[in-house]
């Protein structure tokens, strides 16, 4: 159950945090205004709080292994918000990064 919820607290760090990026993104660059900005700040802020809920204590680990899943997360919300297709080495890189998630979080420690 642990592995479960820390997986799930990842998928929510990547939707607040990739989610808050793409906002400001769509409010800069694409000229959407404030409201989108302001959202953006405030799901960047949410990101911020949902990485110290992570069971290890470790600000290091947190951080780097969430690395892993940011790559990949932002390639599928690439996929599904703005038609963005991946090649071979897009989706071999992001696997890689999972790998190396599920090492540095879930590998046994003595």
């Amino acid at each position: 159950m642990t592995i479960l919820r820390s997986v799930a607290l990842f998928a929510l760090a990547a939707l607040t945090e990739i989610g808050g990026a793409w906002l400001v993104w769509q409010g800069v660059r694409e000229h959407r205004g404030w409201a989108w900005i302001g959202a953006g700040v405030v799901s960047l802020g949410i990101y911020g709080f949902v990485a110290t809920l992570q069971q290890d204590a470790n600000f290091g680990r947190i951080l780097a292994a969430y690395g892993g899943v940011f790559v990949a997360g932002s390639l599928l919300w690439a996929m599904a918000l703005d038609g963005f297709r991946p090649d071979r080495y897009d989706i071999v890189g992001a696997l890689v990064c999972l790998v190396g998630v599920a090492v540095m979080m879930y590998a046994p420690r003595g």
